[in-house]
């Protein structure tokens, strides 16, 4: 189920920062107390291929997420013992030193679950040991959530797991919310910022066709 238009989940979840400290995190209250927009991505585990070049991209563009208000925090289902383990491992090994914004540790898979981003094949109930076998690898896919300063999603999108992300597209869609929050006009395909927008009726799209 989509989230595109609705509140993003009001749950706490644990953190690790780079600095080694264990911390709490809800990423509506990130948004809303804070007053920003926040880009929230998954990644399957930690200590893999494609993931640290995802958070290394990142962690290059957070200069231009900053200057549009928006904060990065990366999440997994591994623990704050393993994000720190692998935030202390050097780059030309396969680690991701250097990133300087929290990644949580959804050890739980309280939120993860909530939002149906896991990687669950089937699941079946075992009469014998009364328990519910999961098939799959119970870990997230590559899933990313824009969300507003009032804590609504504004963009969700998952990716499977070999496919690593394009971080200028969500640059790219955060130019282009706040084009719609600042001048209320919607924003169409390809609009990139300089670009025109147009208003959202009949002779708007006409005027914006007929030039393009």
């Amino acid at each position: 189920m989509s989230l595109v238009g609705k509140k993003f989940p009001n749950i706490s979840i644990d953190a690790m920062d780079h600095m080694g400290e264990n911390l709490k995190i809800n990423i509506f209250e990130e948004a809303t107390k804070k007053n920003k927009k926040v880009l929230l991505f998954w990644y399957p585990k930690d200590f893999t291929f494609v993931c640290p070049t995802e958070l290394h991209a990142f962690q290059k563009a957070l200069p231009e997420f900053e200057k549009r208000n928006t904060l990065i925090i990366g999440a997994s289902c591994d623990t704050n013992e393993v994000h720190f383990a692998w935030l202390n491992t050097s780059k030309n090994n396969g680690g991701i030193e250097g990133v300087t914004y929290p990644i949580l540790a959804d050890t739980t898979r309280n939120l993860s679950n909530i939002l149906g981003i896991l990687d669950i094949e089937s699941t079946k109930y075992d009469e014998d040991y009364d328990s519910v076998i999961l098939e799959g690898s119970n870990v997230a896919y590559r899933a990313t959530f824009l969300v507003d300063e009032d804590g609504k999603v504004f963009h969700e999108s998952i990716n499977d797991m070999p496919l690593g992300r394009n971080v200028q597209e969500y640059l790219r869609l955060i130019d282009a919310y706040a084009h719609v929050q600042k001048y209320g006009e919607v924003c169409p395909a390809n609009w990139e910022e300089g670009k025109d927008a147009m208003k959202a009726d009949r002779k708007g799209v006409s005027s914006y066709l007929s030039s393009h």
